[in-house]
């Protein structure tokens, strides 16, 4: 784990999946460009920093406010030190002298705990709660794995039941998914990204300005999915037994729904 990578624009070139690019949207060229949480991710994110950069900006117009800043230096060290205390004496720690420098820890901060979150958890049900797409253990090994005479025959004449054999059993199936269910349930109460302003932003006309625009572009981003998800190029959300991509759909419904980013982890 590195916090430098958490970014997404780090991440997908630190798994190959990207290229800075100037020229690109976002100054990344993906690798595969049909790569639906790449290609909504980096919207948000976009999005996220955006709104990252209008508070920071405001509330610190002159990079020596950031150094001379003891409560802000003290929060981020001790994220550092004591949060990740394993990790302390890492080189890649980001530095914290700059407004850029909190834009881009603060942006990585809400990322992971908002959209990273909410790709990786919410879809969980959809995916993997018929578990024959994604059994969560192997109870035998592979018929192809130094069978015996009998056990390749039994394989040849009757395929089912070594592949029933190898599936979880029907209580180990059962358990896992009522774990899916909960984990990829939205709460009845569950606060999404860009829906509530905070009181005090609201008293803040500069804030609730910029507020107003990231809230205006979360709901922009809900249309811009729906398109890649009509969109019939797209082969990997779109098209017969293909699910459509909503993981980063910033609202949701009570339930589970396979979209809402909500603003953060509660587990």
């Amino acid at each position: 784990w590195r916090f430098d990578r958490e970014a997404l624009p780090e991440d997908l070139i630190s798994r190959g999946l990207a290229e800075e690019d100037p020229n690109a949207p976002y100054g990344l060229r993906l690798t595969i460009e049909d790569y639906p949480f790449a290609s909504d991710g980096l919207v948000l994110w976009d999005i996220l920093k955006q709104w990252v950069t209008n508070y920071v900006n405001h509330y610190y117009p002159q990079a020596n406010l950031i150094e001379c800043d003891e409560e802000l230096q003290a929060w981020w060290s001790e994220i550092k030190n004591v949060g990740h205390g394993d990790k302390k004496d890492e080189p890649w720690w980001p530095e914290l002298n700059t407004p850029n420098d909190l834009i881009g820890i603060v942006t990585t901060i809400i990322w992971v705990t908002s959209g990273h979150h909410a790709a990786v958890n919410f879809g969980q049900y959809s995916y993997a709660g018929y578990f024959p797409n994604r059994p969560t253990i192997a109870r035998s090994k592979m018929p192809t794995e130094d069978p015996t005479d009998e056990e390749w025959e039994d394989f040849l004449n009757k395929p089912e039941e070594a592949l029933l054999k190898c599936f979880p059993s029907q209580l180990q199936a059962t358990k896992v998914i009522a774990v899916l269910d909960v984990l990829s349930n939205h709460s009845p109460d569950e606060e999404y990204i860009g829906t509530n302003i905070e009181p005090f932003w609201k008293d803040e006309p500069v804030i609730n300005a910029a507020f107003e625009v990231f809230s205006g572009k979360l709901k922009e981003l809900e249309g811009i999915i729906d398109a890649r998800n009509a969109d019939c190029n797209l082969k990997n959300r779109n098209g017969a037994g293909v699910m459509p991509y909503e993981l980063l759909k910033p609202f949701s419904e009570p339930g589970i729904t396979g979209k809402g980013v909500p603003y953060s982890i509660s587990i």
